[in-house]
């Protein structure tokens, strides 16, 4: 009865599944301060800076940068240090309630055997970013229990569509309920284009992110879990043989065939290159997910807003969730903030 009560106050909720324990950050309220960081690819410019500040300020709260935001170490966001610094910071500081990502790009996993995870479970909080941020996702899920945020980073287009699933994701303390791609406008050439690749429903907890990230970390100990979970995945800018690769490697590793639904969200510039293909003859993208997805026996849906795309989705990780591939729908059943 006494572990209950605590763990209802930190917003935790039991995880029979795994025997892991959820723990849910408190919910965004105007006027809270949020932390920004860049744990991978750097941000100097000073008109980008001013444009993540207006960002937080657009949604009523209060900006504060990492010490080390600005600084610069080739391609990267700072030394492994300052950028792990940065995070234990923001997650250990009292004035700061949520910590999000201004950009992704590369570098994010370089920081995971670095990272002090206890002090993270310590201090729950909303974690927000997508792309290069998957790798601390994976991380954090797999060492904290806490539900962190596949969603915008402070430099995202943030559509309408993105704000307003921004808002429900993160200010709200109600299940999300129902997602899908928005309307369109010319429903006969849409331009999201949402496609059952094989139909049925599949519940479970939410897990993904980028592709290549998921990919690269398999073999490690921040690998994903799929086992009865609803997998997302997303990328850009990938040949279709890439994508064949990533998705081969999951496939081997067992990854696809544990997971109890998949969606495979859109995927940008996700084709041969002009001009220099790698191969003379190739398939397209819709064709490799035939190949491989479609035949693992589970729901499978292609087209989801969520990653690299203007109108984007806000996914919490680790909630329970629905997938109805022949409605094109995902459904959040269970609150992911207290």
């Amino acid at each position: 009865m006494l572990r209950r009560r605590f763990l209802a106050a930190l917003g935790a909720v039991p995880l029979s599944m795994t025997g892991q324990t959820l723990v849910k950050p408190k919910a965004l309220r105007p006027g809270d301060t949020v932390g920004l960081v860049t744990p991978s690819t750097y941000v100097s410019d000073p008109d980008l800076i001013a444009l993540a500040e207006r960002t937080i300020r657009y949604f009523g709260l209060t900006p504060k940068f990492a010490p080390n935001v600005r600084k610069r170490a080739g391609y990267l966001g700072g030394s492994v240090d300052e950028r792990v610094a940065d995070l234990h910071a923001m997650f250990a500081d009292p004035e700061v309630r949520a910590v999000f990502a201004i950009r992704g790009g590369y570098g994010s996993a370089q920081l995971l055997d670095r990272l002090d995870y206890a002090l993270i479970r310590r201090n729950p909080k909303i974690f927000l970013g997508y792309s290069d941020i998957t790798a601390l996702h994976l991380a954090i899920r797999r060492n904290t229990g806490l539900v962190t945020f596949h969603g915008p980073t402070a430099l995202s287009r943030f559509t309408e569509y993105t704000q307003k699933h921004f808002r429900a994701a993160l200010f709200e303390t109600e299940p999300v309920g129902a997602l899908t791609n928005p309307p369109d406008s010319d429903p006969l050439r849409p331009a999201h284009t949402l496609r059952t690749i094989r139909g049925g429903v599949a519940r479970g907890p939410l897990t993904g992110g980028n592709l290549t990230l998921i990919s690269t970390t398999l073999g490690t100990p921040y690998e994903i879990e799929t086992r009865g979970r609803i997998l997302f995945l997303e990328d850009v800018g990938e040949q279709p043989y890439s994508i064949d690769r990533m998705l081969t490697h999951l496939r081997l590793a067992g990854k696809l065939r544990e997971a109890a639904g998949v969606i495979f969200g859109e995927c940008a510039d996700c084709r041969p290159r002009d001009f220099q293909p790698s191969f003379n003859s190739t398939f397209t993208l819709g064709e490799i997910l035939d190949e491989i997805l479609g035949p693992l026996g589970i729901p499978v849906l292609s087209g989801l807003t969520l990653g690299h795309t203007a109108d984007q989705l806000t996914l919490p990780l680790g909630v329970q969730a629905e997938l109805d591939a022949d409605r094109g729908e995902l459904r959040l059943l269970e609150a992911a903030t207290v």
